[in-house]
């Protein structure tokens, strides 16, 4: 089904171009009588316009120009009591798909010609969903793995990496929820400017507002000099709120201020100082439960749910842990000076049953310390034995 644009001023034929496109398949129809009207909705995004070329106030050809302006994949037609030649074949050379005359065929004509471009929509349409799933692996060089979560969360990073959405990322502890900050960071207009990043998690309650907000010279006992805070810090950049569920309920009140009016004041200061950034948060929490329990704010677990994007496991990753255990194997041989070291069969299968409650963090160093204990640079069972039951 496409969605098409009809622009005519004459209702009597609007009415009887609706019954004959829709006669082989209901498509959504929406009607404008002048050019102005519907180019300002524009943004509904048609597949397909039909344009009359005697328009009130405007050339179809010149409104055609504008509509491919907009959008160049747009698919135009043109509708006209004109026969001269120079004008169809200037139609074509501007743009249109086809050129229809007003006579007694042209019904049955506006319908074959909607027949006909539904499936060049269909076609880009599907183009469209093709180029969403193709992912540009070189952009997330640092992101490894091929497993179907990992490549849906790389699909969701392609799609908001360009927008100021706010992004949660969640996932267990040791998944790589600091890599898809840096990856959503980098690949953003924002790139130029500071990616700030907070382990909330690492500091003491006393110091959160702080550290988050600033302060100024002498605003509390050892405040001995003004101190920028990290929403400062990141102003036209990035923040990354890690571990965001760690907060507690006063800090989160705090927080949702900063987000909603994005400014902030230092403590100490009347100040306000008014900021531009985006913000990325993380979590290893189950939020939406964390709410129930009263433990986090219902109000900012839905600001931060603007955009999701989960990690999974490393557990339900497959043959991506011995992806990344060959990658941190290649970087530590390198960076050691040491002969490249393998992974003997025996091992790999024993890594591919372990259920790696510390994800990717634990995989990372026990690959690195059955290394130092290979022999004949072969990492065997025996040398996996450190890991933790």
């Amino acid at each position: 089904m496409a969605k098409i644009f009809i622009v005519e001023d004459d209702l009597v034929i609007v009415s009887l171009m609706k019954q004959a496109i829709n006669k082989s398949q209901d498509h959504e129809i929406i009607h404008f009588s002048s050019a102005e009207e519907c180019i300002a909705n524009l943004h509904q995004r048609p597949d397909i316009v039909s344009i009359d070329y005697n328009l009130p106030g405007m050339n179809g050809l010149d409104m055609m120009e504008k509509i491919k302006a907009y959008d160049s994949g747009i698919l135009c037609i043109i509708v006209s009591g004109q026969e001269d030649l120079e004008v169809v074949v200037s139609s074509y050379k501007r743009g249109a798909q086809d050129y229809i005359i007003k006579n007694d065929n042209l019904f049955a004509n506006i319908e074959n010609s909607i027949r006909n471009l539904n499936m060049n929509v269909a076609l880009r349409r599907e183009v469209e969903l093709l180029k969403d799933q193709i992912i540009d692996r070189n952009k997330y060089s640092n992101i490894i793995g091929n497993s179907n979560g990992i490549l849906r969360s790389l699909r969701l990073i392609q799609k908001v990496e360009k927008s100021n959405m706010m992004v949660l990322v969640t996932g267990e502890s040791g998944t790589g929820k600091e890599l898809v900050a840096k990856a959503l960071h980098y690949n953003s207009p924002r790139s130029r400017k500071p990616l700030v990043i907070v382990n909330m998690g690492a500091i003491p309650e006393e110091l959160v507002e702080s550290e988050l907000f600033g302060h100024e010279k002498g605003a509390f006992t050892d405040a001995r000099d003004r101190r920028i805070g990290k929403f400062e810090e990141a102003n036209e950049g990035t923040i990354f709120l890690d571990e965001i569920g760690e907060m507690n309920l006063s800090h989160q009140a705090k927080v949702l201020r900063v987000l909603q009016e994005r400014e902030v004041q230092r403590i100490g200061s009347n100040k306000t100082i008014k900021l531009d950034f985006r913000l990325i948060a993380a979590t290893n929490r189950n939020l939406a439960e964390e709410v129930k329990a009263g433990r986090f704010r219902q109000d900012l677990f839905y600001r931060l749910q603007g955009f999701l994007i989960h990690l999974p496991p490393l557990r339900e990753r497959g043959d991506d842990i011995i992806l990344l255990a060959k990658n941190f194997l290649t970087d530590y041989c390198k960076q050691n000076k040491m002969e490249q070291v393998n992974i003997s069969k025996e091992a790999v299968k024993y890594m591919l049953e372990y259920e790696w409650p510390g994800n990717v963090r634990e995989l990372k160093a026990v690959i690195e310390r059955a290394a130092l204990l290979a022999e004949n640079n072969t990492i065997t069972i025996a040398d996996l034995t450190l890991m933790p039951a």
